[in-house]
């Protein structure tokens, strides 16, 4: 076990010099030619981010729509899509791709995103043979534009609740697709107002007078002139916060008709002579088993907004290492703003939760590849996928929000000046924290995996399931099935059974720093059980429970992300071979731990793992640890390589 003396005010800087090129490509990991390719595109359209501002609303959809295409031609969007319809058949390089493409203009980002992963990515997960046929090709080049029609105006994140309907008609052998009422309406549906021609539409589907819940369909929306085709309602959501490039509008559909084959039948089908079929009996697991399918919207979001934040970071940090003010250093010269304590307070944790996020995403992405490549076939790894993946994309998009209105502040005046790119950063990524799911629905997912631990009948446990579960449980029986349960085995071995370890341990042992988040993450997940069974046992209504019990459910879920984050960054430092490069990134780990458990203190002392005395000392080692990062802050931003004309931040800055 590590120990560590208090930092004192007499720091030492070390001596080490970051080679930012080996940086780089650590960052980069296993897609670094694919991200290469994509930075050496992205400057060709960097005239995009003026254009959000210059240009007309309807002639800047149009410019964006023609970049779109432009970068269907590159092939770089389209690595997801198997190669026999002209893609690269490789999951992990797509998200690659699209992490690096978001350092560009978010409206072009999000309109591939449509294009691509939502619309495209329907139809080839939940497609078979026939739609992949008749759509994956032209889609890839972008001659078949589409949308991805799941959202109501009236239902939200409901999606079961969909108002929406497919009901089979024999005589004809076609589905009839209807909107029964305006909060049916589908809504913020991008590339419907102007572009889309088709639509896979979600929709409460009826055979022979049965529901069977939700599925999707192909719907045409448009003909080749760009008019709506009869019975389909189009209107334009109009003016946005941001991401103004993107044609969000609402559809409704009034008994408009469409072939059998247009149902994506890769979980269900109706035969020939009108029979409903499908392998997956229930209709709650079918349901979850459709949207398992498309997690990958929920990795490409939480990444784009991890590379909005490296953005917002590189600009700060450069415009830092220029601006001086107050106090002199020398007779003809003020202080630099980062050689002051509180602006490095103010950006440095950022900058150290950015690299954990980082490789919390990177750890993502290659589950995802994982899962969606065949290279595992358990169920229990597609539901721990679509947990973590809808963790990750919640804290990093809450922590993009965070970022980039901190690094604007950072900037003072010159960073509120739309010429800079903070302007379209707050607008185009303020939507992220709803997009693909709101942040606390999203949570509440997590939760639910992690009292349930992914059981059998985990598609078929609502809220108020949830809790009848958890109350069916003795509350170690929920944490020993849990990884939360190994971890604090571990923790033991380094530290003993004794109460005092948080004590004994060194403020900079990793051991130390994965204790407190594994101890808090344990702790809320034990108490949200308990309370769940004491709600239950007193004889309250489940949805009361769930109610009175939500926000400890949630605080629960947030813990057990960050302990995942955590631990990504620790093991990915731990890997590295002595030498400066990781000496740097210790830096940034240790900061990224003590800071978060700096920001927490309240609840590790209301829980009895932190001292007054000793949270002082976490005090005092933040600010260490900010001093020492200090000289080695520009080349932490430049080994993001973002490309210049991305920055966008002439009136900021100089070359440094």
């Amino acid at each position: 076990m590590a120990t560590t003396e208090p930092a004192t005010d007499e720091t030492t800087v070390p001596d080490i010099g970051i080679d930012v090129p080996a940086l780089t490509e650590l960052l980069d990991g296993e897609y670094a030619d694919v991200r290469q390719r994509v930075r050496k595109v992205l400057p060709e359209y960097a005239s995009v981010l003026e254009d959000a501002e210059t240009l007309p609303h309807g002639e800047f959809r149009e410019r964006v729509l023609e970049v779109v295409r432009e970068l269907a031609d590159t092939g770089h969007v389209a690595l997801g899509f198997p190669e026999e319809y002209g893609g690269g058949g490789d999951i992990g390089a797509s998200i690659a791709a699209f992490e690096t493409l978001a350092y560009g203009d978010l409206s072009v980002w999000v309109k591939v995103g449509v294009q691509f992963g939502l619309f495209g990515g329907a139809i080839l997960q939940l497609g078979t043979e026939r739609h992949h046929e008749r759509y994956l090709e032209p889609l890839i080049k972008g001659e078949l534009l589409g949308c991805f029609a799941m959202t109501e105006t009236g239902h939200g994140s409901n999606v079961q609740a969909l108002g929406t309907t497919a009901t089979y008609v024999p005589e004809t052998d076609e589905f009839e697709i209807h909107t029964p009422d305006e909060q049916s309406g589908k809504d913020y549906i991008g590339n419907a107002a102007r572009h889309g021609q088709y639509a896979v539409v979600f929709a409460q589907l009826h055979v022979a007078g049965e529901s069977h819940g939700v599925h999707a369909l192909v719907v045409p929306i448009r003909d080749d002139a760009g008019e709506a085709l009869p019975g389909v309602r189009i209107e334009d959501d109009g003016i946005k916060m941001g991401l103004n490039g993107v044609d969000n509008g609402r559809l409704w559909f009034d008994r408009v008709r469409v072939r059998r084959t247009a149902l994506l039948n890769q979980f269900a089908d109706v035969t020939e002579d009108g029979r409903y079929t499908s392998e997956i009996e229930s209709d709650n697991k079918r349901f979850f088993t459709t949207l398992g399918t498309l997690v990958q919207g929920r990795v490409s979001v939480g990444a784009a907004g991890v590379s909005a934040s490296k953005v917002a970071l590189t600009i700060a940090t450069e415009y830092a290492l220029q601006r001086r003010q107050f106090e002199a250093t020398t007779d003809d010269e003020e202080e630099l703003l980062l050689d002051y304590g509180l602006h490095q307070r103010r950006l440095f944790p950022l900058l150290a939760r950015t690299y954990a996020l980082h490789f919390g995403q990177e750890v993502l992405t290659s589950r995802l590849h994982e899962v969606f490549s065949g290279l595992t076939s358990e169920e229990s790894e597609r539901r721990q996928l679509e947990s973590r993946a809808a963790g990750t994309k919640a804290l990093a998009t809450w922590h993009a929000t965070r970022t980039i209105q901190e690094c604007r502040e950072a900037c003072g005046g010159a960073g509120y000046l739309s010429v800079n790119r903070f302007a379209a950063l707050k607008a185009d990524t303020d939507v992220f924290a709803t997009f693909e799911g709101d942040n606390h629905v999203l949570l509440q997912l997590v939760a639910k995996a992690l009292l349930s631990d992914y059981s059998s009948d985990f598609e078929d446990l609502d809220q108020v399931g949830m809790v009848r579960f958890v109350a069916g449980l003795a509350v170690d029986t929920v944490l020993e099935k849990t990884r939360v349960h190994q971890l604090l085995e571990r923790i033991k071995d380094a530290f003993g059974d004794g109460d005092d370890w948080d004590q004994a341990a060194g403020l900079l042992d990793p051991e130390y720093h994965m204790a407190m988040f594994v101890f808090r993450e344990e702790h809320l997940i034990g108490s949200a059980a308990r309370r769940l069974k004491r709600g239950i046992d007193a004889g309250m209504n489940p949805g009361e429970v769930f109610s009175r019990v939500q926000p400890h459910v949630i605080a629960a879920a947030r813990a057990h992300v960050e302990r995942m984050v955590m631990e990504a960054f620790i093991e990915k430092t731990a890997a590295l071979p002595e030498g400066d490069l990781k000496v740097g990134l210790n830096l940034l780990c240790d900061l990224h731990a003590l800071s978060s458990i700096e920001a927490d203190r309240a609840w590790f002392i209301e829980h009895g793992r932190l001292s007054s005395t000793r949270s002082k000392a976490i005090t005092r080692e933040v600010d260490d640890l900010c001093r020492r990062i200090r000289p080695h802050a520009l080349d932490f931003v430049r080994a993001f390589d973002i490309p210049r004309e991305m920055l966008r931040a002439d009136a900021l800055l100089r070359e440094v």
